[in-house]
């Protein structure tokens, strides 16, 4: 769905055709959505794009037997412990969360509240599941990735800039998956020979200061946390000045102007995330929906940063690509 198309359908919302096959429950349902992102993200856009379609397939229709009430974050704990107690107030039957900050900031509220959750990664780490398979508590949804996923981050950092042996890890230290991401890939730094250090972005200018004197040493690289991804117009800026190669969690990240990204399609688990929420508003317990983790990998490379950068990327790993931008 475009986009465009997806803001129109938003503003005619209370036409939607209500699918014959759907009963017409007594009330309309109210559903929250705390979504980890800015409201003007295109990113972020397509995700809750996703999810209506997603309900609308299933005989969910705004403004006639379901309300949906947004917040967006931009991935900040503050703002998302805020918007997590104005949602909450609202009284929905059901939220869908978006991101580890998202869904602690609501189960720090309440434990009994029904809670379906994307785009987070190691749910059990973080203590939102008891287990992937029975979650337990409040909430369930789609994970992001596991932690092994790191050595793929590095062992694809190495195949497109070999002399690299020193890496800075970029993350979001106000957020779980940022910490422990960093664990992961410290233990797979060592089995490649690599010197891993962790660079925290909370500020601009002071993240700007770490990267200049981390690329002052020669054969350096990056590595950009998932948890980082709300600052990658900052971090793909100073990539590009400092001459460093990096590697990214998400399409996304390539399409921007990173050097390449390896990590799940994730626009797909939030048309998932509305068919378990449907099931649950019908009746199904939470806890017989098992946490679902990604099926699908996607890497993207960008030919054009490459050259920018003096790589030539490897045949064997264009070979591989999903997409290749150039």
């Amino acid at each position: 769905m475009k986009r465009r198309d997806f803001i129109t359908l938003l503003g005619g919302a209370a036409a939607w055709p209500l699918a014959a096959s759907a009963q017409q429950p007594e009330r309309p349902r109210r559903i929250g959505v705390l979504m980890n992102r800015a409201a003007d993200n295109p990113e972020g856009q397509d995700r809750l794009a996703a999810f209506h379609q997603g309900l609308q397939e299933l005989g969910w229709n705004v403004g006639r037997n379901v309300r949906i009430d947004i917040r967006w974050t931009e991935d900040n704990a503050d703002r998302s412990a805020k918007y997590a107690a104005e949602l909450l107030a609202l009284a929905p039957d059901i939220i869908l969360a978006s991101g580890t900050i998202a869904v602690t900031g609501l189960q720090h509220l309440s434990r009994t509240l029904p809670i379906v959750f994307a785009s987070v990664a190691d749910p059990v780490g973080a203590g939102i599941v008891d287990s992937l398979a029975h979650p337990g508590g409040n909430a369930t949804g789609f994970m992001i990735y596991e932690y092994n996923l790191s050595a793929k981050h590095l062992e694809l950092l190495k195949e497109i800039a070999p002399r690299v042996t020193r890496v800075a890890i970029i993350r979001n230290a106000a957020n779980p998956a940022g910490m422990a991401a960093f664990g992961a890939l410290q233990n797979a730094a060592q089995s490649l020979g690599v010197q891993a250090s962790p660079i925290n972005v909370r500020d601009a200018d002071e993240f700007e200061r770490s990267v200049e004197a981390f690329g002052r040493a020669p054969n350096g690289g990056l590595v950009v946390t998932q948890s980082a991804n709300f600052y990658r117009d900052l971090i793909i800026a100073a990539a590009a000045r400092h001459k460093l190669p990096a590697v990214y969690a998400l399409r996304y990240d390539a399409i921007g102007g990173g050097l390449i990204s390896y990590g799940p399609e994730i626009v797909d688990h939030f048309r998932q995330a509305a068919a378990y929420i449907d099931r649950i508003l019908k009746g199904e317990k939470l806890g017989n929906l098992p946490v679902q983790a990604p099926t699908k990998y996607e890497l993207v490379i960008n030919l054009k940063t490459a050259k920018a950068l003096g790589l030539t990327v490897p045949d064997s790993l264009l070979a591989r690509a999903d997409e290749v931008i150039e």
